[in-house]
């Protein structure tokens, strides 16, 4: 965020917990005023800042990160960004993404440019891809943009995977891009106080804008470099954008039902995709009428309301969700998502039994919580229990910043509808199409969208360079970074 009041840290630390649901493992800031102040810590935002904390604080610039693991120990506070360097000019930078190329790149970087790793997260290397193009050249002032254009294109010339990036570069601040298929959500927003200055702010989503009184100001597009200089000025230029190919788990989950990313409304894409799927059961089981439809909360709530009106059956919400329990599916470990699902989820006898009970869920990935709520629902005595996923069957791991881990951990991975169906114990089971779910995502959109990036779905991966021998590579890479996690969360007091 870029400001002219040095008070509104507070505002920004408050609104910050509207994208807690995005990411949990730890939260950093910095702010620079002549020099980066830095200040970090696990977990969620509340418990890695304090009053203190954020007083010291108070300036101009910052950067705000809430870490979500897909690579390296997911509580290694070097790992935790905001990250920074002190040459060339001094740089901090976040990111929300992957590199599928991580690896290479590193060792690229030691041996051209003596390159050493201190940590294991790819923003280290993106931020050496950055710099090291950054020491060919040291622009006079009134050229800065132009450098940084290039020195970006550099980075994305050579950078693969999806990410979006947010930085400053001491005494010439805020810079923001994105990658050249657009596959990390990037918005932009700005504020106009009452004395007339403007206020700009960059997000993975624009749920934080609202309370805080910015209007989004459209999208970072794909390969696209922003930059405010200490003038205030704003200067924007597509560098490098290939097809545009947003990511389409943030509107089947990610993101929360009242963001708005790639000028597409994540409530009405949810909307869509349960008419559609509600159209489909009818066409695939016109003679079998649930009593009742629920949802698991909290993303499927808006599919719940639109299926139930689609079917003309009625809606209930049987299950309440503790809203202090953290995420499962971002969590780091399997064993540890199981035993938070019954600690998160807890149902109302009185709305399922001796009912037959539709259940709507957002995805099935690993199985979890799907296996874990239909024992729920039979155990208090629904008749029938008919289970409904708004996402397609997720066959395929992501690499390009989602946590959907290797093939063997894919409950949908060489299984057949009819063994995940008797699996997790369901009367009925019913993914919606992939050809369904896109169209519902796509339908009303102001850019030009052709396909939406789901290689977990379809297989195919827009980078072209995932092959069998990558995804064993990475997956041996996730496995040990997993097992450690899964110690961190277990003895939470080590850390």
């Amino acid at each position: 965020m870029y400001t002219t009041n040095n008070q509104v840290v507070w505002e920004l630390y408050e609104w910050l917990t509207q994208l807690q649901h995005r990411w949990q493992d730890a939260a950093w800031m910095v702010t620079f005023n002549g020099k980066f102040h830095l200040k970090k810590g696990l977990w969620l935002v509340k418990d890695a800042f304090h009053q203190d904390d954020v007083e010291y604080m108070r300036w101009r610039i910052w950067l705000w990160h809430t870490r979500y693991s897909t690579n390296g120990n997911a509580h290694d506070l070097t790992n935790a960004q905001p990250l920074i360097m002190n040459t060339p000019y001094g740089i901090t930078m976040v990111h929300n993404g992957n590199l599928t190329n991580y690896e290479d790149l590193k060792l690229h970087l030691s041996e051209h440019h003596m390159f050493h790793s201190n940590t294991q997260t790819d923003l280290e290397t993106l931020m050496w891809l950055l710099a090291s193009k950054m020491y060919e050249s040291c622009p006079l002032a009134d050229h800065f943009f132009s450098c940084l254009v290039e020195w970006v294109r550099h980075v994305l010339e050579h950078a693969v995977g999806g990410y979006s990036t947010i930085g400053i570069i001491a005494e010439k601040w805020l810079f923001a891009f994105r990658d050249p298929h657009g596959i990390r959500p990037l918005v932009r927003g700005k504020r106009v106080n009452d004395d007339g200055s403007i206020d700009y702010i960059f997000a993975s989503e624009n749920t934080m804008f609202y309370g805080l009184w910015f209007e989004q100001d459209g999208d970072v597009l794909p390969g696209e470099v922003v930059y405010i200089d200490m003038e205030w000025n704003i200067h924007s230029q597509i560098v490098e954008q290939k097809e545009f190919t947003p990511d389409i788990f943030e509107y089947i989950y990610f993101a929360r039902p009242d963001a708005h990313i790639n000028d597409i409304s994540v409530y009405r894409a949810r909307l869509r995709m349960w008419a559609n799927l509600a159209e489909r059961w009818k066409e695939m089981y016109p003679d079998i009428l649930p009593d009742v439809v629920i949802p698991v909360p909290f993303s499927a709530n808006t599919s719940g309301l639109s299926m139930a009106k689609e079917l003309w059956v009625r809606y209930s919400e049987w299950i309440y969700k503790n809203p202090f329990v953290w995420r499962t599916f971002i969590m780091a470990d399997q064993k540890l998502r199981k035993r938070w699902v019954k600690q998160k989820l807890s149902p109302q006898r009185t709305e399922i039994k001796d009912k037959k009970v539709l259940l709507l869920d957002d995805s099935i990935v690993r199985w979890t919580t799907s296996k874990q709520i239909v024992e729920m629902v039979r155990h208090f005595g629904a008749k029938e229990v008919y289970f409904v996923s708004a996402c397609p069957p997720v066959k395929f791991p992501d690499f390009y910043g989602i946590d959907i881990p290797s093939r063997s951990e894919l409950i949908a991975y060489k299984r057949s509808n009819e063994e995940i169906r008797k699996y997790i114990d369901a009367d009925i089971l019913l993914y919606q199409t992939i050809e369904d779910v896109e169209e519902a995502v796509l339908r009303i959109w102001k850019y030009d969208i052709q396909r939406c990036s789901k290689p977990y779905l379809d297989g195919f991966y827009i980078t072209w360079d995932i092959t069998e021998e990558k995804m064993n590579e990475i997956d041996q890479l996730r496995t040990g970074q997993r097992w450690w996690c899964a110690r961190l969360w277990s003895h939470p007091e080590s850390t």
